[in-house]
């Protein structure tokens, strides 16, 4: 079910569980500003999610409130581990989905990293 973004942050959300290790995840790459790992329900040859380590609900409390460094630390995160999956070259597709309309279903900020083939349809119905 969509989230309505301006609710105050749930620290039982299932990514603030994973990141103080209460579940587990399939860690692709981790730094002070953000922990990424593969999706559980992938959409994509590679599908893997971006999330920073602090309590942001979405991207607009995210880019609110967040210190300049922070926000730049986790925008490098995102690029350190699409370098590192070696998806630069044949190229990737980013998405973050906030609130309803944009069907947000974590109540946490995250990045989806899709690739491995070709993205031509920006959206489908």
């Amino acid at each position: 079910m969509p989230i309505d973004p301006k609710l105050p942050y749930d620290d039982r959300n299932v990514f603030a569980l994973i990141l103080r290790g209460e579940l587990p995840c399939s860690k692709v790459y981790e730094d002070e500003f953000a922990l990424a790992f593969n999706d559980i329900r992938p959409q994509a040859p590679v599908h893997v999610l971006v999330i920073p380590k602090q309590a942001y609900v979405s991207w607009d409390d995210f880019t609110a409130k967040a210190e300049d460094a922070e926000i730049a630390g986790f925008m490098r995160a995102v690029g350190n581990v699409t370098r590192q999956l070696e998806l630069d070259a044949p190229g990737y597709r980013l998405m973050v989905n906030m609130g309803g309309h944009g069907h947000q279903e974590v109540p946490h900020l995250h990045v989806h990293i899709f690739g491995g083939r070709p993205f031509y349809q920006m959206i489908a119905e």
